[in-house]
């Protein structure tokens, strides 16, 4: 959290941490949540039974794919965000952990999303975490989970379609392949 200085009152911390799937999202997230002392917000956690049944209903489980991420991510995204609202208004530091792919790579979308937490009293601040591919390889192949499955299936196809790009909006970076500094980190987060 930090101070603000026009009412001296303290702005908790909204931390985001983006990036792909298999880079170390959620062990990031929750090793910085318990740092800060601040509610762990997971994308997959909050809204995998919601997804399981939308799935069910549309016979698909690719959640990559056309049919369930066009039916599923806009409510996925606006429930991580509702409740990342409703934390900092009551003063509590959230860390959200998804892909954030679409908030990542427009300034607008970004924007949208960081004014959001802004206007519920957080101060937000972009986390993007990446690795070589070689490392996101391994990786998912190591916890072969079940929401990886079309990845897995033609996992040279889903890492060459990857946008490893940085994000456009203003972040720091975290490389989860190499030790994390995680005083600096949380300093950064803190402002």
């Amino acid at each position: 959290m930090t101070r603000d200085q026009s009412s001296g009152g303290v702005v908790p911390t909204a931390a985001v941490v983006a990036g792909p799937a298999g880079v170390g999202k959620t062990t990031l997230a929750a090793t910085l949540a318990a740092r800060l002392g601040a509610a762990l917000l997971d994308l997959d956690t909050a809204t995998a039974p919601l997804v399981e049944v939308v799935a069910g209903l549309l016979g698909s489980d690719d959640l990559d794919g056309a049919a369930l991420a066009g039916a599923t991510r806009a409510a996925r995204y606006e429930v991580l965000l509702a409740v990342a609202e409703d934390c900092l208004r009551c003063g509590t530091p959230v860390v959200l952990v998804a892909p954030f792919t679409a908030e990542r790579a427009s300034g607008p979308a970004w924007a949208g999303l960081g004014g959001r937490l802004a206007g519920a009293g957080g101060r937000p601040t972009l986390v993007w975490a990446h690795a070589p591919r070689e490392v996101l390889r391994e990786r998912l192949v190591r916890r072969g989970a079940g929401r990886d499955a079309a990845k897995l299936a033609d996992l040279d196809a889903h890492l060459s379609r990857l946008d490893l790009t940085p994000p456009v909006a203003p972040h720091v970076a975290v490389d989860t392949s190499a030790p994390l500094d995680l005083e600096g980190l949380a300093a950064a987060l803190r402002g």
